[in-house]
């Protein structure tokens, strides 16, 4: 299986060191006549365009433009560089410069639904700038230049199983001062930024694989990216036993499938019988509150409470509520504390926007929950 344009490095045994220059590929960016010596901020707006508008179609677009520090001038030809991250499938890195006029239009994959991206300049770089994205919307992206030594660097990388070339999840990647740490996501992909420039030993942890170093160069302001193999190691121990009853309903109604396939691409949030009890909420309403990105908004006297997105919004008030179902039907205006108890409920499915909802329910913007009873 071909991995790419760079090599990749294979941990064979303990703490291995890997030194050969030729496994890292230093992304240089592009050599002006003059150079900045600089660090970048960044500013991020979201605007939105209709399909019909938008260069990239019904695809959300995202729109960079480089500036200098104060705003008043864009900066041309520099280099930003882009990652897909929360997609269903891994996606290269994407790398292109801006145009005379300091701009750049990105159409961004369907399944995609955050962005990480910066600027490379010369021998600068800035921040990373991290933006949700939305189907159909246009992103404004603005990375602002401030002046400034550049003491460090950058490094974007890939963690994979040396046997059998699968990404590895939730590996622990840092250099030797343990204030630089990142954890790889769903891809095995990575992000180190502020890595001190110089000689840095770059290491890689996960639980049952060999432990890896790799001595490498970070150069000032650049993106230095790097492939890395672990090769397992297992760890001789007791074996560990675990079983739990499904339950019939859930099995039925598909709940089970759905969470497995969510636990592969991350398109909602599960809760069984058990996640309740454990729990213990004196109302449904409360817990689902406690997911990043809901809230319980009540009238003045605490009254008419209802769950809303609020990364979303609709009408005047801003609010984006949830559409709710039980067994399947839509509750139609009734409440969901006044409709079940927490202790009726068998499991709960949450979704938090259109492209994350199972074909099993109508589409609904503001995301939806499917509650089950028992």
């Amino acid at each position: 299986m071909s991995r790419g344009p760079y090599p990749s490095l294979e941990g064979r045994c303990g703490d291995s060191r890997v030194s050969d220059p030729r496994s890292v590929t230093r992304w240089a960016g592009r050599q002006f006549a003059w150079s900045l010596v600089a660090a970048w901020g960044f500013v991020v707006g979201a605007g939105a365009l209709s399909a019909q508008e938008s260069e990239c179609g019904d695809r959300a677009s995202l729109r960079v433009l480089v500036v200098d520090d104060d705003g008043a001038a864009s900066v041309p030809n520099a280099v930003v560089v882009m990652r897909w991250t929360a997609a269903e499938r891994a996606r290269r890195p994407v790398r292109e410069a801006v145009g005379a006029d300091g701009r750049l239009v990105l159409c961004a994959p369907r399944d995609a639904t955050r962005a990480t991206l910066w600027a490379e300049h010369g021998n600068s770089s800035s921040e990373e700038a991290v933006v949700a994205i939305v189907a159909g919307m246009s992103h404004d992206i603005t990375l602002m230049q401030r002046s400034g030594p550049v003491r460090t660097g950058r490094l974007l990388g890939q963690v994979h199983d040396a046997v059998t070339d699968d990404p590895m999840v939730a590996a622990t990647v840092f250099v030797p001062d343990r204030l630089r740490v990142a954890e790889t996501d769903r891809q095995g992909r990575f992000v180190l930024s502020g890595v001190p420039v110089g000689t840095q030993e770059l290491n890689v942890r996960h639980l049952g694989y060999a432990p890896l170093s790799y001595v490498l160069e970070v150069s000032p302001g650049l993106t230095t990216e790097v492939e890395i193999g672990m090769v397992p190691d297992p760890v001789e121990m007791e074996p560990i036993v675990a079983t739990a009853t499904r339950s019939r309903r859930l099995e039925i109604e598909g709940f089970y499938e759905r969470k497995l396939w969510s636990d592969v691409v991350g398109t909602g949030t599960f809760y069984t019988a058990e996640d309740i009890d454990h729990r213990r909420p004196v109302q449904i309403s409360q817990m689902i509150a406690d997911e990043s990105g809901i809230r319980l908004q009540c009238g003045a006297r605490q009254t008419d409470c209802r769950l809303v997105n609020t990364r979303y919004s609709s009408g005047v008030t801003g609010a984006c509520p949830l559409s709710f179902y039980v067994d399947g039907l839509p509750t139609r205006g009734i409440a969901l504390d006044d409709m079940v108890r927490p202790g009726e409920i068998a499991g709960i499915e949450i979704y938090k926007g259109l492209s994350s909802g199972p074909a099993e329910f109508p589409p609904s913007r503001c995301g939806l929950v499917a509650v089950w009873t028992k």
